[in-house]
């Protein structure tokens, strides 16, 4: 009996302490969670200037910077690009302009004003916003100048208010006698995407039909323009954009040059918005290669950046009031491209409600731009209620099967962007659903996306070319796949397209279109679609890299 008593005493011991154990447990808990919830509800720390630096992010920044210089046009000044030289400065001389600066477009020689003008338009607000700490790792400099490159092919190629020259057009004659000299699977691809279109610089069907260095180009390049008779909203607004985000960038270093900039950015606007015409549909034969969904988007996108650098109120009624209504997308989530521009102006405008921009405040539109902002943040969270499916095993988002990387990239921009703006104007969280996340969350999806582009997958390859022990060898680029001694023609030049040699030039800082769903990538000169590096993708992963290279506040106002 006393050894089943004394038993049965250790027993209610042993079971006391237990209850006792789970009852500190739960309290525990509970103080955890109640502090915890606080700390949801409170704002992370102000960034200061920056701060240390990334060594991966800045070193990968000063690869993608150099992509600018590989792609000009023109006379090459401080050339920095051993196996690149002048080409190109004929362009404009029919129409005695001088176009001969800008951008090729990708591994061609197009110049096309669309996706040119995108690329400035991203590097300058990449410019506004993390200028400091570019300047951190000494790429501000670069950044400015490829930028500039850009803009004074814009300048001189808008001469008159409702003028815009884009294009230009080689004769049927000139073509065939291409055609004649060409034979094999390229020439059928080629036949197939003849077209006479009224919005490049540069003739994309012989282009297509040659592969010759930019250096050795012998083929004519006529211009056509757009105007009253033959308007394109899409690639005149998004030029506007492009002046008028770059005349901030310009204003205290080169005040005469940025106002030049923004008359021309007004004056684009202006005609984009009297003569509303899509540029697809008006021209169905620019589809080929830069089909537009719609103009709705590029001009709330120019009104935003024209709001930006003059403060003029008309320009953000114009964006938030009924053509707001009509174009933004409220509440329906888009990815930011070339072709559509509302997430990258809800985010734009979303800075003006988070920082108490003056006057703004009770403006329902501006409030329906940042919900739908934060609406496109929900959708990038991995771990948020409406976070997107589209993404591969490896964690990258992937929208597209062309050029994969350019919605990861541009996303990921906006999420840094999106996050930083929430540091600064001390906004603790955005809800998704029932769940909220910080700044830190996106921060996090940001670099996820920046290290999956630089190694951090499957392949266990970068696919910024330069960066890393292991990237694309055959990239599918004209200048970089032929010696710089060599001589070609239009058509000759094809077997260094053909060639099993790996490209003899690297293309340096150019992102390639990124792997396949599945997560394969086939390193071939004649795989366009996921070998080739386009000018804008370079744009979009320099902002990205420059917003993860250090920390530091947002800046409040761009003047």
């Amino acid at each position: 009996m006393g050894k089943e008593s004394k038993s049965g005493g250790c027993l209610g011991w042993l079971l006391a302490i237990v209850i006792l154990a789970l009852v500190v447990g739960a309290i525990v808990y509970a103080v955890k969670q109640k502090i915890d919830h606080a700390n949801d509800n409170k704002p992370s720390p102000v960034p200061g200037p920056p701060g240390a630096i990334d060594k991966k992010y800045a070193d990968a920044l000063k690869i993608a910077m150099q992509f600018f210089d590989i792609q000009k046009s023109g006379e090459l000044v401080n050339n920095k690009i051993s196996w690149r030289g002048d080409s190109g400065l004929k362009d404009g001389n029919e129409a005695n302009l001088d176009l001969s600066k800008g951008m090729y477009d990708a591994g061609d020689h197009m110049k096309f004003g669309f996706p040119m003008a995108f690329t400035a338009t991203v590097l300058s607000w990449a410019i506004l916003e993390y200028g400091d700490q570019m300047a951190a790792v000494n790429q501000l400099e670069p950044a400015q100048q490829s930028l500039k490159w850009i803009t004074d092919f814009l300048i001189n190629a808008h001469p008159k208010d409702n003028v815009l020259y884009i294009q230009l057009v080689v004769s049927h004659v000139v073509v065939m006698d291409c055609i004649e000299n060409m034979t094999g699977l390229y020439v059928i691809m080629s036949i197939l995407l003849f077209i006479v279109s009224f919005h490049r610089v540069g003739d994309p069907d012989l282009d297509h039909k040659c592969w010759e260095r930019p250096e050795n180009m012998k083929e004519k390049r006529p211009l056509t323009q757009v105007n009253i008779t033959v308007p394109g909203t899409e690639v005149a607004a998004e030029t506007a954009a492009a002046m008028a985000s770059a005349s901030l960038v310009f204003k205290t270093s080169n005040s005469a040059y940025s106002s030049t900039l923004l008359k021309h950015a007004k004056q684009l606007f202006n005609f984009a918005d009297k003569y509303p015409a899509s540029y697809s549909e008006n021209i169905p034969e620019v589809a080929t290669y830069y089909n537009s969904t719609g103009y709705g988007d590029e001009l709330l996108w120019a009104a935003s950046w024209l709001y930006h650098a003059t403060g003029d109120r008309s320009y953000l009624d114009y964006a938030t009031g009924e053509n707001g209504k009509q174009f933004a997308s409220w509440g329906s989530p888009t990815w930011f491209s070339w072709d559509n521009k509302n997430a990258g102006t809800q985010v734009l405008l979303s800075r003006l409600s988070l920082f108490g921009a003056k006057g703004v405040s009770g403006n329902s539109g501006l409030r329906n731009y940042r919900s739908s902002a934060e609406g496109v943040m929900c959708g990038l969270l991995p771990k948020s209620p409406s976070a997107t499916s589209s993404r591969t095993d490896g964690g990258l988002v992937w929208i597209s099967e062309w050029n994969a990387l350019q919605h990861p990239v541009a996303s990921a921009f906006l999420a840094a962007l999106y996050s930083d703006y929430m540091l600064t104007s001390q906004t603790a969280k955005i809800t998704c659903g029932d769940h909220s996340f910080k700044p830190s969350d996106l921060r996090k999806f940001a670099k996820s996306q920046a290290d999956y582009v630089l190694g951090k997958n499957p392949l266990k390859m970068s696919f910024l070319v330069g960066y890393g022990d292991k990237y694309p060898q055959y990239v599918h680029h004209r200048g970089a796949s032929i010696p710089a001694d060599a001589t070609t023609g239009c058509t000759d030049g094809f077997k260094w397209l053909d060639s099993t040699e790996p490209n003899p030039n690297v293309a340096v800082g150019g992102l390639v279109g990124g792997p396949f769903l599945n997560e394969t990538y086939i390193d071939s000169r004649n795989n366009s679609m996921q070998a080739e590096p386009t000018t804008y993708n370079s744009a979009l992963i320099v902002g990205l890299l420059s917003s993860l290279v250090t920390t530091s506040s947002a800046v409040k106002s761009f003047t």
